[in-house]
This record gives structure tokens, C-alpha cells and sequence, in this order.
């Protein structure tokens, strides 16, 4: 898979900076995000056409999907989203400025929308497991890669990146010495348990039992808590999208069950 990067920030962002930050986002998927999903893609920096970006035509793509850097907002409050436009093509968003208002860095987000757009590239993808409040009730979990583990980065030449979890952490039980996520990092002497999430973190599931889609982070976690109302108010995105798909019967099966339990 080729992502073709764009540039909308208007000079606040420096192609050369792009540039130094595609390098090693490209150097994490190829080193350690795909050696443990067999999933792999490049980003590339592609010029722009237009003033602004577009979900529908995609003028600037030159390859499989694409992520715009953009120094505005296209919905209220969003730091970064993915999803497929009415073609069928991926495409992704980052919002620098908001990034920057909450004390996020945009590389974070870039590396983290980026490793998500190439696991479930429809933002359409889940995976039966737990009930987060209620173990023994199954429930089926979005298919992200780095919202679990949203609050733990890591750097790669300087260029500060997002954790993300591993094919394990999609599993019904823990196994004896495996790990869920790249870095492992433990919280109050703990690492982060399948199916579950660490501070900062947020995880978001449809309940068969209610025929809706819940959201669950820590209790008392106000920076999982202020993430997680924002990417809720990202009306394309996949808690949007899930919404919209089950609020009519007849549009549920539309929703795609993915079961990894091993």
C-alpha cells in the first residue's frame, strides 16, 4: 500500500519537516509495525492541487490511500480521523493546529492514523471479545491499533510516534508471557491486559445486548476522557459511521465481524 501524504498546513509545516517525519513513520511500519501483522505500506509526500483538501475526488492521490496534514478542521474538535470516501478509497486527516492546542504532537497523530488506515482501511472492521465492564458478556471491539494505547509514545530519529498494540491483544485470554502492545510499557506495575487499555487510552465496542456502540476508558482518566469526546465528535469517522450503520435493523449486517480468538 502506497499513502499519499499531503501538505494543507500553509507553510506552518515545512515540506522538509514532512519529509524527516515520513521517514521514520515508514521506518516504524516496516520495522515494527509490520513484523507482527504482516501489514505493510509506505507513506510518500505528494504535492497539492487545490487550497483545500477533498474527501470526495482525491485530486492529489498517487497511490492507494491518502492522509491529509491540515492546518484547519473539517468537523469540531477532531485531532485526526480515517475512513473510505463514496468510492471506496481510503483517506485520513490530521489536524495540526488542534494537535498543537492540546499539547499533541501531529507526528504522534500522523503515526497513529497512519498504522490504523493500513490495519482496517473501510474503518469498518470488528472483533468479538469481552464486555470491558462486564467480562463475561461479549461485545465486538473496533479494530484500532493505537486508541488502547493512545497515551504511550515512543521516538525514531527524534520523531515522536504512537504505540500501538499487537495481535495478541485481540485474543480472548492472556497467555502465559505474551505481550498486547509494541512498547510494554507498564502502569502501576502492570502492562496493558487483552482487550483492555491504559491511561490515556480509550477503546470503543458495539454491545449486540444494547444495539449500540459504547466508548470505555479508565474511570477518572481525564486525558483519555478529553480524547476521547473529541474523536466522538468526528462525524465521518468509525464511532460516527457505526452509529449510523445500526441505527436502522436493516443496516447492521453491513458492519463486518472479524473473530482472531486463538
Amino acid at each position: 500500500m502506497i499513502i499519499s501524504v499531503i501538505n494543507h498546513t500553509n507553510g506552518q509545516i515545512l515540506d522538509e519537516e514532512i519529509q524527516r517525519v515520513i521517514q521514520a513513520i515508514n521506518r516504524q511500519i516496516a520495522q515494527d509495525f509490520e513484523p507482527y501483522w504482516s501489514l505493510g505500506a509506505r507513506l510518500r509526500l505528494e504535492g497539492r492541487s487545490g487550497k483545500k483538501p477533498s474527501k470526495v475526488d482525491l485530486a492529489d492521490m498517487r497511490g492507494d490511500a491518502v492522509l491529509y496534514l491540515w492546518s484547519g478542521a473539517d468537523v469540531s474538535g477532531a485531532l485526526g480521523y480515517h475512513d473510505t470516501n463514496n468510492r471506496g478509497i481510503p483517506y485520513g486527516f490530521v489536524f495540526t493546529k488542534l494537535s498543537k492546542e492540546l499539547g499533541e504532537n501531529w507526528t504522534v497523530t500522523l503515526s497513529h492514523e497512519a498504522l490504523e488506515l493500513i490495519a482496517d482501511p473501510e474503518a469498518n472492521l470488528l472483533v468479538q471479545g469481552p464486555h470491558p465492564t462486564d467480562p463475561d458478556r461479549a461485545v465486538f471491539h473496533w479494530y484500532e491499533m493505537s486508541d488502547a494505547v493512545q497515551g504511550d509514545t515512543y521516538k525514531i530519529d527524534g520523531v515522536e510516534v504512537s504505540n500501538f498494540v499487537l495481535p495478541l491483544y485481540f485474543t480472548g485470554g492472556d497467555e502465559l508471557g505474551s505481550r498486547n502492545d509494541f512498547l510494554g510499557r507498564a502502569h502501576k506495575g502492570k502492562t496493558l491486559q487483552s482487550f483492555g487499555v491504559n491511561p490515556g487510552g480509550y477503546i470503543g465496542f458495539f454491545d449486540p445486548h444494547t444495539g449500540k456502540h459504547s466508548t470505555f476508558s479508565m474511570k477518572g482518566d481525564a486525558r483519555a476522557a478529553k480524547r476521547l469526546a473529541l474523536k466522538l465528535k468526528t462525524k465521518s469517522a468509525r464511532s460516527y459511521r457505526h452509529q449510523y450503520l445500526t441505527s436502522s435493523r436493516n443496516k447492521t449486517a453491513d458492519l463486518i465481524a472479524v473473530n482472531r480468538n486463538r
